[in-house]
């Protein structure tokens, strides 16, 4: 099954390059029906999103601040296969679904958070970083303040469309 539409929608509004590989990691194993369950946020929807399970009910979705992930600066998405039935993702990590989903992801040149060291992993997070870190520093949050994402897109060494 293809990207449905809000998954389109989703990657309209990451950089070009990083929507080029999830549909063509969709293309490469249509059988995953992999979707975007996140894609661009701005830094007060990440601030709340840091907020659950702190501040506010929930548990812990994220130990990333506003400016401080690459959701903020459209170079990261969150995917999920529906591998087993059409519109219900399957959320279990440890299916061989995600395993592929990752090595696909990974062979397309992303940074899967299934790969992180030192924090908790975080499998649906596939990222397109560039020359950048792990993770946003404070480099990044200048960079953009001064300019805009497209100045954070072209820092990075990916380019801006």
């Amino acid at each position: 099954m293809p990207l449905s539409t809000i998954s389109l929608e989703r990657l309209s509004e990451v950089h070009p390059k990083l929507a080029a590989a999830i549909r063509q990691m969709d293309a490469l194993a249509p059988e995953l029906d992999v979707q975007v369950t996140q894609g661009l946020r701005t830094w007060a929807e990440q601030d709340a999103l840091y907020a659950e399970g702190r501040t506010t009910p929930g548990r812990i979705v994220t130990h990333a601040r506003g400016g401080y992930s690459w959701h903020n600066y459209g170079l990261a998405v969150d995917l999920v296969p529906e591998d087993i039935t059409p519109g219900s993702p399957d959320w279990d990590t440890a299916h061989p679904a995600w395993a592929r989903l990752v090595s696909i992801a990974e062979s397309l040149g992303l940074v899967s958070g299934s790969e992180w060291h030192g924090a908790e992993k975080d499998t649906p997070h596939c990222q397109l970083t560039g020359v950048f870190p792990v993770s946003p520093d404070d480099n990044v949050r200048a960079i953009y303040q001064k300019g805009d994402i497209i100045a954070v897109w072209n820092a990075s060494g990916i380019g801006a469309p």
